[in-house]
């Protein structure tokens, strides 16, 4: 269970929203702002009324212009009210394309490679229109014409035009543009894909291949089988690439469909080379600036050099997600928009590289690359409410498609934001006119190994009943030769049967066993996969995409138990049995500042850096630390013995392999993965050589499973005297740790072996 630490992971920890100081710190919005003169654009407006065009102030009257989101207002930029917010877009729809490119409110590598992307000539015809007429052009003209002139497009001028957008205006421009994959119909008009997400909490071959096999079962999955890996060992990563590959081959569909485990896109390559042919599509989680790329340890270069080797059917798959930048600490005082934008150009341009290698090796641009928009993964610092979740996916549908991509959404929710079940399917419903590529699909909304609330199997037969949507033909026909539908579309004999999925892969293996014997082989596999803490779907209820209702109940009792344990905190009794520990408190004034302002649990206050200042004085000589905190699952530190076991058996294996280990154990209050990083950066910076932080971390309530992870960060104690210069870059974590998952005893000896390596 061992991984390099990527997006989803942190996030779901709640690395969060630390600025790191390096966010623009803007004064406030005048509480009258001075009306814009008539056609005034907004970089004129500053000019007059300023006497100069600030940057700062040109930043944050952009981020005015955007709907109201928490993650917008926490780095300064939202508008205060709504008619700073109307003076905004007044300003903006006033300026002219070649004035949005030439005041970049952020300027780096990532936005050179975007720029040059461009179609030079288009981007020069259309400088002198406003972004007002943009807007029009974009709602009054035909697909063809809008595909006409995308080219000179820049990233900065499509968010601009979708901030002047309404709801209604967005859908409408989403229904309009479509950018389907090349020899499928998926990201066509009129279909709706699914990429299936069969994760598992420990990688369990059995657990991955159930949740396909029941996929299948309701005739879902056409786009991608995409496992997110507890485990980004190279090894390990393999045996989950061969589990997907050989579901595919056996069944006949991979030309139809790649597989991919979402790995960081170094791993995925080294696999390839190992086992040439392993891998499909190439997965890679981009941010929309250099630095917070730096944070996914990608940059321009590395993504640009492997695009140019992408030369086969299935290309790269990329994941973004509106908030991640500054979520990440490299925010410098710019909307989410932008740069969510900025990520779609970053992905236009290494689509280009894609066709300009295939094109050099005599092959057409017909490679599959695509776009998973993972709105609403982060939590209620970049939104909180259901509303602004509908927003922000409307949003990035029209900015993907204007980008000329193939766009797909994971239209999900947090458990600490104020987003429900039934709220999900009222998102599902007002966002699906815009007609995204495709959705995630798991056995039910709860992922088993992220623990957040996203669209299970079930949802995709609703959406295709009430909007009429299709699945691409290869993998229907498929579903209508299992029987899963008719061929009328409608539910069919083994519709919601996954012992049968499971039958048909076993004939086409050759199997020739009694039918009787691989059906009760395949209830005996989906019990033990069950207890595992991993859910199948069977039968369904009252309607076709209604869960079993037992399931159903189930679900939710996870749902509600995951949202109290988020609001939990340490007792008594909890501390009353580690006496020994050094007992810190982050700046977190309680628990729902915590849970709101996740930078508040990145940082310790004021008087436990004093405390720490006298222990570390008192505490001799040690190049290694074990840091506790509850993060966003105390329940995970009480439960049964499996914290207490962890930390005995990692103290114990870290003095076997020779690491001088801090005689006491730090408990945090109220910490976030980052807390660590400052705590080593306070008590390593006197120090000489490598120091090590083992950071325990309560995680992932939502998942059926009160879950462990420890964040492992190695740097030179020079390193570690330069604030902020530790990150999640250089951090490997063992995660999924629970008597019901990965056993304490084997995590303890993988994280020290990650350290001894």
């Amino acid at each position: 269970a061992v991984k390099v630490v990527k997006r989803r992971a942190f996030l779901q920890a709640g690395a969060g929203a630390v600025l790191l100081g390096k966010s623009f710190a803007h004064a406030q919005f005048p509480a009258v702002p001075t009306a814009p003169n008539t056609g005034e654009s907004l970089p004129a407006y500053l000019a007059r009324v300023l006497g100069r065009l600030d940057h700062s102030e040109y930043a944050r009257w952009l981020g005015a212009a955007n709907d109201y989101k928490e993650g917008d207002e926490i780095i300064g930029v939202a508008a205060p009210d709504e008619s700073t917010r109307a003076i905004a877009r007044q300003l903006l729809a006033n300026t002219t394309l070649g004035e949005i490119d030439r005041y970049a409110p952020h300027d780096d590598s990532v936005l050179e490679l975007i720029r040059n992307s461009l179609d030079a000539d288009s981007q020069a015809s259309l400088s002198g229109m406003t972004l007002g007429s943009l807007k029009d052009y974009l709602l009054t003209r035909s697909e063809q014409e809008i595909h006409a002139i995308r080219g000179g497009l820049s990233s900065d001028v499509i968010a601009g035009a979708v901030r002047l957008m309404s709801n209604d205006e967005l859908i409408s421009v989403g229904a309009k543009v479509f950018n389907a994959l090349p020899g499928s119909s998926i990201g066509a008009r009129g279909y709706m894909g699914a990429r299936v997400q069969p994760n598992s909490p420990t990688d369990d071959a059995e657990d991955i291949r159930w949740q396909v096999f029941d996929a299948f079962a309701y005739g879902v999955g056409d786009v991608l089988l995409g496992t997110n890996p507890v485990s980004s060992d190279p090894a390990a990563v393999a045996r989950v690439q061969r589990t997907l590959k050989e579901i595919l081959g056996v069944f006949g569909l991979d030309q139809y469909m790649p597989h991919c485990v979402l790995a960081h896109i170094d791993v995925q390559a080294e696999v390839e080379r190992a086992e040439a042919g392993s891998t499909a599509l190439w997965f890679q989680s981009i941010a929309g600036n250099e630095e917070a790329n730096e944070t996914f340890d990608v940059s321009v270069e590395k993504m640009r050099n492997y695009a140019a080797g992408r030369v086969g059917q299935y290309g790269l798959y990329f994941e973004t997600g509106q908030g991640a930048d500054f979520t990440n600490g490299h925010g410098y005082g710019v909307d989410m928009v932008t740069y969510e934008s900025r990520k779609y150009g970053f992905a236009r341009a290494l689509a280009n590289d894609v066709e300009q290698a295939r094109a050099a090796a005599g092959l057409d641009a017909g490679a599959w690359l695509h776009l998973n928009d993972v709105a609403g993964f982060i939590g209620p610092e970049v939104f909180r409410t259901r509303e602004q979740l509908v927003r922000c996916c409307l949003e990035d549908i029209v900015m993907g498609k204007l980008h000329g991509l193939c766009i797909g959404l994971d239209i999900c929710a947090t458990l600490h934001m104020s987003v429900s079940l039934d709220d999900l399917s009222w998102c599902i419903d007002q966002v699906m006119p815009a007609n995204p590529a495709y959705l995630m699909a798991l056995p039910t909304r709860i992922d088993p190994m992220l623990g957040y609330l996203t669209t299970g199997y079930l949802d995709h037969v609703r959406i295709r009943d009430k909007f009429g949507y299709r699945v691409n033909e290869p993998m229907w026909e498929f579903f209508k030769r299992l029987g899963i539908v008719t061929a009328d579309g409608q539910p069919g004999a083994n519709f919601g049967d996954p012992g049968h999925v499971y039958l048909q892969f076993c004939r086409a293996r050759g199997d020739t066993r009694d039918e009787a014997e691989i059906r009760a082989e395949a209830s005996e596999q989906i019990e033990a996969v069950r207890a595992r803490g991993v859910f199948i779907a069977e039968n369904h209820g009252a309607r076709p995409w209604d869960l079993e209702p037992d399931l159903e109940r189930h679900v939710q009792a996870i749902t509600d138990e995951a949202r109290a344990c988020i609001w939990e905190e340490f007792d008594a009794p909890f501390l009353d049995a580690w006496p020994d520990t050094l007992k810190l408190h982050t700046r977190s004034a309680d628990r729902e500042d915590y849970i709101l302002h996740p930078g508040s649990g990145e940082k310790l206050s004021a008087a436990s850096a004093l405390q720490l200042a006298e222990w570390e004085t008192a505490t001799g000589d040690y190049d290694t630390v074990i840091v506790m905190s509850d993060g966003l699952n105390v329940r995970a530190l009480k439960q049964l013995d499996q914290l207490s076991v962890l930390v005995h058996m990692l103290r114990d294996e870290l003095v076997t392999h020779g690491f001088k280990v801090a005689p006491s154990e730090i408990l945090v209050h109220a910490g976030r993965v980052r807390a660590g990083y400052r705590i080593g950066e306070q008590i390593f910076s006197g120090k000489k050589g490598a120091c090590r932080v083992l950071h325990i971390v309560g995680e992932r309530p939502g998942t059926g499973q009160n879950t462990l992870s420890i964040y492992m960060t190695r740097a030179d104690a020079a390193v570690w005297a330069q604030s902020g210069t530790v990150d999640h870059n250089i951090t490997r974590v063992v995660s999924g740790i629970a008597r019901t998952a990965l056993q304490p005893e084997q995590a303890a000896q993988e994280a020290v072996a990650i350290l001894a390596g």
